[in-house]
């Protein structure tokens, strides 16, 4: 039987956002840490307001007995070779490798509209096979690079980016060998109109990542009604924490329970922190997840 070996870290989204810095933009880095271990988290992923050297970061995170969980990269590679992106993500890459962490979020942000003012039919595609195949093979070469350094790209499928839908996955796992890992969030997909479970049963083998990411309903009917750009989305409460919203997370856990999934479950709820406080939801998502986690380990007692 496949062993279950998950940890539970936190973005820092919950206090401070960096699409939309003014979420939370006069919270000092500091709050977050100090909240976040008090809370029972055991790492962070990345934000705009961390060290960016190798052992600035280390030192940082040592004093609060945290991990680095991972950090977002924005990649590139629908309009530049992979010999161009393995160029510009050295320093990034560097900084996570030294720093123990074993994947990369990857973010495709050509073209992307997340950080715009414009509704999200508006995101852009491919349109063609060919445009397709030589997206994959670009991802393939730079995952195969950056794995040789000792770090997967997950790669995450995003509200706003070429890669939105389960159709967009299905597409693109297909495409990529599996050097290319699959950051599997269950808010976005869910936002992207998928059902998370079926799409999180299709690629489970491809997961080296996931963002436990809830949603609210009602608030991405109107989002997709009134035309909304994601940030407008985000504001207006469309993503929450998990045990806040409508996905099934006691059936995701379960899922990757079943597969053997070793890593990271990463509480990632982009919302506005004078709205949704920082702690109090920081602290909802970790205990619905410890409880879930904790439940599972129990069944197999």
């Amino acid at each position: 039987m496949s062993t279950f070996d998950v940890r539970i870290g936190i973005n820092p989204l919950s206090w401070m956002n960096d699409d939309l810095p003014s979420l939370g933009g006069e919270t000092p880095l500091s709050v977050a840490l100090t909240e976040g271990k008090k809370i029972g988290y055991e790492g962070f992923e990345l934000g705009n307001k961390f060290p960016r050297e190798a052992q600035a970061l280390k030192k940082l995170l040592a004093e609060y007995d945290l991990a680095l969980v991972s950090g977002w990269y924005s990649g590139r590679l629908a309009e530049r070779s992979a010999e161009d992106e393995i160029a510009a993500v050295g320093p990034h890459l560097d900084l996570l490798a030294k720093n123990g962490a074993t994947v990369m979020v990857y973010g495709e942000v050509a073209d992307s509209i997340q950080g715009s003012p414009r509704p999200l039919y508006q995101r852009p595609r491919f349109f063609s096979d060919d445009r397709w195949s030589e997206y994959a093979r670009r991802l393939d070469t730079f995952a195969e690079y950056t794995l040789s350094k000792g770090v997967r790209v997950a790669y995450h499928h995003h509200m706003g980016a070429y890669v939105e839908t389960p159709s967009d996955v299905d597409k693109l796992m297909s495409l990529t060998g599996n050097s290319v890992g699959l950051l599997f969030d269950a808010g976005h997909i869910t936002f992207a109109g998928g059902d998370p479970l079926a799409v999180l049963d299709k690629h489970i083998g491809r997961v080296c990542h996931v963002h436990c990411k809830d949603v609210r309903p009602d608030i991405i009917k109107l989002a997709r009604n009134r035309n909304w750009s994601f940030l407008d989305a985000v504001i207006n409460g469309a993503f929450t924490v998990p045990g806040d919203g409508a996905v099934d997370f006691p059936s995701i856990i379960a899922r990757l329970k079943r597969q053997g999934y070793h890593g990271w479950l990463v509480v990632e709820a982009e919302q506005d922190p004078v709205i949704a406080t920082s702690y109090a939801y920081a602290e909802k998502g970790y205990k619905t997840l410890r409880a879930l986690v904790d439940q599972s380990f129990q069944e197999a007692a």
